[in-house]
């Protein structure tokens, strides 16, 4: 569709409203509004360390112009649009976060002795425009004051411009030197993989990630007895951790998991459209996104009348044998494959006990085999930060291949699935998914798990559980 014919589209939504006009009224409503006379804001805490990502970006693409766009508002439904947010490396790069004004654009020219950065963006009108009260996409009137170029530039430490002069200077460029994420592999690669350790910034907001989620995950116990008495009780589930995830944080890190009884064996069960029986298992995999963007990822399955069975909790104990061993061997050094293979192990040994295959557990683990993975085909874990699945344009060899470091969060969560029409396994254990999803920091010697206020054993689960439930 043409710029034109999407102008015309657009002028037809705004035809149902009865915007008054003309130049007298501009002037009327211009008049008699206070002075803002607010001091300019405090430099954020995230401005030195942005900078100092700016920088590595600079020194990486030297002598370029690198541009990275914050991202356009995308529409949910005719002139509905869905709640912003910016591209992750403009996030990163800006610090920015959930405040950040659609369109925005972040240029760092690093063609000369010394790299400058400009960010460029659409600030607020003054009130002697129509824009002030008629456009109902970006006017005061309608969204709110956007903030001002002197406001932003204090805030985030980076000069500013008006959005309005970004085609002008971008265009006195040589483009030969322009590098942006749309065309660029190297770029898209490298501020990605620029984020595979946190710096202590990002360390703290991802503990804060973490506080809220573990808020969101007890509301979900103090629902629980509402969401079984509701024929779409997956439903009250997911919208007690979302009321959570909007008072602690920005909003969800991506759609929640709301899975009861066998819908826990569809690993991206978002539909959560199921009832919540008591005697089944309840998987929830949640995260509250803060004011920064940064996400936590959290899985926890438990029981939803507060007491696993005994097949509940044979599997149970299985997936937290292969969670623990991951924990015990990670440290500096080790390989996502490293560890994947441990809990695999796990699995293999498992399944083989329980009579699920014949040949013996280490035949299973031969590539040619797998047989164990029948039942748990994901992965063991990955980054998390900005994204749920952080860092996920990295090369092979900077992710899977490449040894923990001290400051990487990541990701650890076996799980077994076993689906209702799996003749493979006995009747007793069809319709039962289990994973346990912990988020955890690299140190100097091993890992601290940042999830742990959630309790993961059997009996801690059913007394935390008893405890919320009063």
């Amino acid at each position: 569709m043409s710029n034109d014919a999407s102008k015309k589209l657009a002028a037809r939504n705004a035809a149902r409203s009865h915007r008054p006009s003309g130049n007298k009224f501009v002037k009327y409503i211009g008049s008699n509004w206070a002075e803002d006379k607010s001091p300019l804001p405090k430099q954020d805490k995230v401005a030195p360390f942005a900078a100092k990502r700016r920088a590595a970006v600079a020194k990486a693409f030297a002598g370029k112009v690198v541009v990275i766009e914050a991202g356009k508002e995308k529409v949910r439904s005719n002139d509905d649009f869905y709640r912003f947010r910016p591209h992750s490396a403009f996030a990163h790069l800006t610090g920015w976060g959930s405040r950040t004004v659609p369109d925005s654009v972040l240029v760092i020219d690093a063609r000369g002795k010394t790299a400058k950065s400009i960010l460029y963006f659409r600030e607020t009108a003054g009130k002697n425009t129509d824009e002030f009260f008629a456009n109902s996409d970006i006017g005061e009137f309608w969204v709110g004051s956007r903030p001002g170029l002197k406001q932003v530039q204090a805030l985030l430490g980076i000069n500013t411009k008006s959005l309005k002069k970004l085609d002008e200077d971008l265009k006195a460029i040589d483009k030969s030197v322009i590098v942006d994420l749309e065309k660029s592999t190297k770029l898209v690669e490298f501020v990605s993989e620029l984020r595979l350790i946190k710096d202590e910034y990002e360390i703290a907001e991802m503990k804060k990630a973490v506080a809220a989620s573990v808020k969101g995950f007890e509301s979900i116990v103090k629902q629980l007895k509402k969401a079984t008495k509701h024929p779409r009780g997956e439903r009250i589930v997911e919208g007690a951790f979302f009321t959570q995830a909007r008072a602690e944080g920005y909003d969800l890190g991506y759609g929640t998991i709301a899975a009861a009884g066998h819908h826990a064996c569809t690993l991206h069960w978002v539909i959560n459209d199921g009832p919540v029986t008591p005697g089944d298992l309840l998987l929830v995999d949640a995260g509250v996104e803060v004011e920064t963007l940064y996400t936590a990822d959290v899985t926890r399955t438990i029981p939803i009348n507060g007491k696993f069975n005994k097949v509940q909790k044979e599997i149970y104990l299985a997936v937290l044998e292969a969670a623990d061993a991951v924990f015990a061997m990670a440290k500096p050094g080790v390989t996502y494959g490293e560890m994947h293979k441990a809990a695999m192990q796990v699995i293999a040994r498992k399944t083989a006990e329980w009579g699920f295959y014949k040949g013996g557990y280490e035949e299973s683990l031969k590539p040619e085999n797998q047989w164990h993975r029948r039942w748990m085909i994901h992965g063991t874990g990955h980054h998390l930060g900005l994204d749920v699945h952080d860092c996920a344009q990295a090369r092979r060899e900077m992710y899977h291949d490449h040894k923990l470091e001290e400051g990487m969060i990541f990701t650890i969560e076996p799980g077994l699935y076993f689906h209702k029409d799996d003749l493979m396994v006995p009747k007793e254990f069809r319709g039962i998914g289990v994973r346990i999803e912990d988020d955890v920091l690299v140190t100097k010697n091993g890992v601290v798990n940042l999830t742990a206020k959630l309790p993961r054993k059997p009996k801690e689960i059913e007394a935390w559980m008893k405890k919320l439930k009063g």
